[in-house]
């Protein structure tokens, strides 16, 4: 996926209402916003990206549906996150109450909130500093648990609070820990090719 950057300021301030009606507009293209104010547009994913990506969020749900812990969100999903950016991970899970604490106006929108657990999936085209900021970004906000899938590199960078990032090479497979009990992704298809 290939992203390009605009600065904004101090030409045009897009608030929250506007970056969503910009979005809506505009659906054949994916746009985040940073907390400084910049507009991320970023092209379609490429096909192998998206069956990885996919098979990624198709775990996550089946995992989440089975346990009703929390709701299961693609890579065309956006967050409000605390520090003002709008972000759309990959693959993101938000815990039930939390979620059930939203109103039926936030979860239409944008959710103003930044997901308990965030995936970030590599692809052909993306440079890894800018991922690697953004999964840092997530764990500032208030992720509990983040994964960075470089099929590229076959590594996977474990996110946590507190915690220095944790660098595996060639898992075969990714346990969710306390933040989503039980859940294990397995990267056959996604990291190591099937």
């Amino acid at each position: 996926m290939t992203s390009l950057t605009l600065t904004l300021d101090p030409l045009l301030s897009l608030s929250d209402e506007h970056f969503f009606a910009l979005c809506a507009q505009n659906r054949d293209l994916s746009f985040e916003r940073t907390a400084q104010g910049e507009l991320v547009v970023m092209s379609p994913a490429g096909s192998d990206s998206g069956r990885r990506n996919a098979s990624i969020t198709g775990q996550l749900w089946v995992w989440s549906t089975e346990t009703g812990l929390g709701e299961v969100f693609d890579s065309s999903s956006g967050f409000i996150l605390p520090n003002g950016a709008i972000r759309s991970p990959d693959a993101a899970w938000i815990a039930q109450a939390r979620w059930d604490a939203l109103t039926p106006e936030q979860k239409e929108k944008f959710a103003p909130l930044c997901p308990d657990f965030v995936i970030e999936l590599r692809s052909t085209n993306d440079a890894l500093k800018p991922l690697q900021t953004k999964m840092q970004e997530y764990l500032d906000n208030g992720t509990s648990l983040g994964w960075l899938i470089d099929p590229q590199g076959q590594t996977v960078e474990i996110y946590r609070p507190g915690k220095s990032v944790e660098l595996l090479q060639s898992p075969e497979s990714l346990s969710g820990e306390s933040a989503l009990p039980g859940f294990v992704l397995r990267l056959k298809g996604i990291l190591v090719s099937e």
